[in-house]
């Protein structure tokens, strides 16, 4: 990924020690200690740093790339069943471990993210984003609206719906009530999350409770050749 720099902030991989030791510190402030954590991904994905220009780290990411049967070797496929898109034709690019400082709830932030990973993604040929969208804690009482939000309208294509794996599941895609509160379901939905959903992402039909990492998180898909052409202008604009 090329570094980028919009107003504030620039993205750039991480290099060295250093910058590595700043992921895990934020990592570790944003989903706890098993969050901050290195694991095996860390070792092969590409580690991307934001920061603000007084030097400050205020998000990071990283990436892996997988093509066809690789898919399995991807972090989401350990609490999904996601064999159905080891058939989509194209690269596909693992998006994880995404966190933003919770002291800089700059909306830019997650502005000049999705920015560089356009830039990435057109370099490079891409044709899936895919990772896990985190809601914070365990409870889907919580998140019930937003759920039922996802149910309504954001549920996977039946050919690349993600089947569950994981031990401990919530299904909200076999919710049953009224119609969903979009205005309550947004309001509740995590920022990264809702950015997928804006382009024309989709999600599983489930979500894992992750214990370790006190989130409940969802599959989430975005094919690119679907994303409105008014919303690949704008990002296109900001690279």
């Amino acid at each position: 990924m090329k570094p980028l720099t919009k107003g504030r902030y620039t993205v750039a991989c991480a290099v060295g020690d250093a910058d590595m030791a700043a992921v895990y510190a934020l990592r570790s402030l944003c989903f706890g200690d098993a969050g901050g954590a290195a694991d095996r991904f860390d070792t092969t994905a590409t580690q991307v740093l934001i920061r603000a220009e007084e030097g400050a780290i205020v998000a990071s990411f990283r990436m892996s790339v997988f093509r066809g049967a690789e898919l399995s070797q991807s972090y989401a496929a350990a609490s999904y069943d996601i064999c159905a898109l080891e058939s989509f034709d194209g690269p596909m690019l693992e998006l994880g471990r995404f966190c933003i400082h919770p002291d800089h709830n700059d909306p830019d932030i997650l502005r000049i993210a999705w920015a560089a990973l356009t830039g990435f993604v057109d370099e490079t040929g891409v044709k899936l984003l895919f990772g896990c969208s985190s809601f914070s804690g365990t409870e889907p009482q919580m998140y019930l609206d937003a759920f039922a939000v996802l149910k309504a309208r954001y549920l996977a294509p039946d050919k690349f719906m993600p089947a569950v794996k994981a031990e401990e599941v919530f299904r909200f895609g076999a919710l049953v009530g009224p119609k969903p509160d979009l205005a309550k379901g947004n309001a509740v939905m995590p920022p990264l999350l809702r950015t997928y959903l804006m382009m024309g992402g989709w999600v599983s039909d489930h979500a894992v409770v992750d214990r370790a990492m006190n989130t409940l998180h969802v599959f989430t898909a975005l094919e690119i050749g679907t994303i409105p052409a008014a919303r690949k202008k704008l990002l296109r604009a900001l690279v």
